[in-house]
């Protein structure tokens, strides 16, 4: 009964197709396409504006600080700023520490 059955023997492996090197590469540039303009980009559009406000100080100015501390620019040098954030209390803070100006009249409402 042998003689109806044949013996399977396995051919030899070819060589697998070459992928194309941008299908490999796709994943990861599509990756850095996403970070860049979820993370990258609004960071930068962020440190923009905030360089724009600190260049854009000036004397009389209400501003916060990234301590939480409302005051008003007395005098600005070139790193620092001083702030009056009281009758007669006067506090040097670095530039970078301002997180935002406020309209004008805002300590007087607080």
């Amino acid at each position: 009964m042998d003689f109806f059955i044949s013996n399977a023997y396995a051919q030899a492996a070819g060589a697998p197709p070459a992928a194309n090197p941008l299908v490999q590469f796709l994943p990861l540039i599509v990756l850095f396409g996403v970070f860049y303009f979820m993370l990258i980009r609004p960071q930068m559009k962020r440190a923009k504006e905030q360089r724009a406000m600190i260049g854009a100080l000036s004397k009389g100015d209400e501003v916060l600080t990234n301590g939480g501390l409302l005051g008003r620019v007395e005098d600005i040098a070139d790193q620092f700023v001083t702030l009056e954030i009281a009758a007669g209390v006067s506090v040097k803070l670095q530039k970078q520490a301002i997180t935002a100006v406020l309209p004008k009249g805002t300590l007087k409402a607080s």
